[in-house]
């Protein structure tokens, strides 16, 4: 399952692509649930639909998206982690909490063979 999706934009253009698919998104009662000013932001229907966000980034190299899955528990995100590297992924962060994003928050992160 689609945890969520973020994408990095420039942040000189930042506000004008927020604002640009909040009034896009509108039809489908997106507005912003989450909100770091001048950094990020997470649009859906409602804080617990939030799945679609836009960050900003003075790194070219960060332009881009990242998509996040749901596992089911730690073991399945150790095993993901584990299968992604062997496919030829990049580790982008070892499995283990990431208090950060919530108390209860486990994650792993990886890089596809394109980075």
């Amino acid at each position: 399952m689609l945890d969520h999706f973020t994408f990095n934009v420039p942040t000189a253009q930042y506000e004008e692509i927020v604002n640009w698919y909040l009034a896009a998104l509108a039809p489908l009662n997106y507005t912003k649930q989450f909100d770091f000013p001048g950094k990020a932001c997470g649009l859906g229907p409602d804080k617990s639909q939030a799945a679609f966000w836009i960050g900003a980034s003075d790194e070219t190299s960060a332009y881009g998206f990242h998509l996040a899955f749901k596992g089911n528990d730690h073991e399945s995100v150790d095993r993901f982690y584990e299968a992604a590297i062997k496919a030829g992924g990049k580790d982008n962060g070892k499995p283990g909490p990431r208090e950060m994003y919530g108390p209860h928050y486990y994650g792993a992160f990886v890089l596809d063979p394109l980075g």
